[in-house]
């Protein structure tokens, strides 16, 4: 018997959800809740129950929480108020001031609140974190993600920005183990949604990094890569794949005296990494798992969370106003 688990949600992502749980070791799905019923068929013996306060009566010590974000507030806080270990998807909510609510109510509690962002559990971005940690790249000088396809079928509640370029900039300032200071951002509405639909963030870090991170709904092609640049060179991680490439700086003298002129890089070695390739989201639950049980962990905090989310609607309002948003 391990840790009593609950979820809340079985649609696109709580289904993966309810897979992963009856996998990891330590952890029992013992209750499902959604008032929508089951529509893709996981609740194997369980009933679906109809709602959170019937997932709390199961008994929980932890839960998932997999609804549509304007809801995940009301379901944190129940939880919380209930003494439940909760990891809700992304983004943390719909709003600053809900998000601040619910770090509150975890952090008074004294309970484990985390949240989905699931590509810092990519292995492409786990090894790419690991390398820069060891130096390999030296100083770190800019960060470029590129998230591009077509629409998703499912119905968001949010826009491009929420939805997807919160990935980027939690993985972004997770890599370079530095938060945004300030934000530039432009966006468009070209599908005939009330949300946007394309996103382009420009900023930097407190350390100084420049970032820039391309997302948007409209690509034919399917792109999700992160490219860091350094001092020795620079990574390039394919989280939909889940590889890295690092393309070293050159150290052999060019011959072409026009060429060799410029004090700038070279071209030198690419090397394409192999490492073990497991399943982001198996990552993140064993992370919250561990976190639960008081074990170091790389969970994402709800407090982290929040500031993914802090940037993100500094990056909506740079849009809105055309001008650049301090976050200091």
């Amino acid at each position: 018997m391990g840790l009593r688990a609950g979820l809340l949600g079985v649609g696109m992502m709580g289904r993966h959800h309810a897979r992963v749980m009856r996998e990891v070791e330590g952890i029992e799905l013992v209750a499902i809740a959604d008032p929508g019923g089951d529509p893709h068929g996981v609740a194997g013996d369980l009933e679906i129950l109809p709602d959170i306060e019937a997932l709390i009566g199961a008994g929980i010590d932890m839960a998932v929480v997999a609804v549509p974000t304007r809801f995940h507030e009301d379901a944190a806080l129940k939880l919380a108020a209930a003494g439940v270990h909760t990891l809700v998807e992304k983004p943390i909510a719909n709003t600053l001031d809900a998000g601040r609510r619910m770090v509150d109510a975890f952090a008074e509690a004294g309970l484990v609140g985390a949240v989905g962002h699931i590509e810092r559990f990519n292995p492409a971005l786990q090894e790419l974190r690991r390398r820069i940690e060891a130096d390999e790249l030296g100083a770190v000088y800019q960060v470029v993600t590129r998230r591009q396809g077509p629409f998703p079928s499912r119905i968001a509640d949010v826009g491009v920005a929420k939805d997807l370029a919160s990935h980027d900039v939690d993985l972004t300032a997770w890599v370079v183990q530095s938060d945004y200071e300030r934000v530039f951002a432009q966006t468009a509405f070209k599908s005939g949604r009330e949300h946007e639909d394309m996103i382009t963030i420009t900023g930097r870090t407190a350390s100084g990094v420049i970032v820039n991170n391309i997302v948007n709904w409209l690509s034919p092609m399917k792109e999700r890569l992160t490219v860091v640049t350094g001092e020795r060179g620079a990574f390039i991680a394919d989280t939909s794949t889940g590889d890295l490439t690092f393309f070293a700086n050159g150290t052999i003298p060019l011959e072409w005296e026009s060429v060799s002129s410029f004090r700038g890089v070279s071209e030198g070695d690419v090397t394409r990494y192999a490492f073990a390739k497991r399943e982001p989201l198996r990552v993140e639950h064993e992370a919250f798992r561990d976190a639960v049980l008081g074990l170091e962990s790389d969970v994402v905090t709800m407090q982290q969370g929040l500031r993914t989310l802090a940037v993100i609607e500094a990056a909506l309002e740079s849009a809105a106003n055309g001008t650049a948003v301090s976050l200091l």
